[in-house]
């Protein structure tokens, strides 16, 4: 898999076949929550070897074909997020033993910035640069980091 691409898709095509707006399909294609599981299987069909997760609660998205588990996230307009899911979301807190134990069982991410949608450009991340970035405090308290920040400031730094 390259480190940086992008896939795009043809909204008024998207709209045809779920016979509904393209303003309809921009608003569900821009949501993180929606979006993921088209980004994941798109990933998987157009990388070789590469395969989904066994479950959606296995810990990891897609699995490499040397073996390496790899999250898949969207960059949304509020960022993106890097603790474990179980940590995001009402009343759930950053916990940094969680953190880490999600850190040191992955190879790294797969963001896709979906707020540019049909145009999504995709970053891959291996996971020391998420320790990097975290032990030098360039993420928030909770691991999460503001799209601009990501994409400004971040996005250029990664190393393989």
């Amino acid at each position: 898999m390259e480190k940086r691409f992008t896939m795009t898709w043809d909204e008024m095509e998207l709209a045809r076949a779920f016979k509904v707006s393209p303003e309809d399909v921009r608003e569900y294609l821009t949501d993180g929550r929606r979006v993921s599981f088209i980004i994941e299987r798109r990933l998987k069909w157009e990388n070789p070897g590469w395969q989904l997760a066994p479950s959606e609660g296995a810990g990891y998205d897609l699995l490499d074909p040397d073996g390496g588990m790899w999250e898949v996230r969207s960059i949304t307009r509020q960022g993106v997020y890097f603790n474990p899911s179980n940590q995001v979301g009402s009343g759930r807190r950053f916990n940094e033993d969680g953190f880490q134990l999600k850190m040191s069982g992955i190879k790294g991410f797969i963001l896709s910035d979906i707020v540019g949608f049909p145009v999504v450009d995709v970053f891959v991340v291996p996971v020391e640069n998420v320790l990097r970035w975290h032990s030098q405090r360039l993420l928030g308290a909770n691991a999460k980091v503001s799209r601009a920040k990501f994409l400004n400031n971040l996005a250029p730094d990664i190393q393989f």
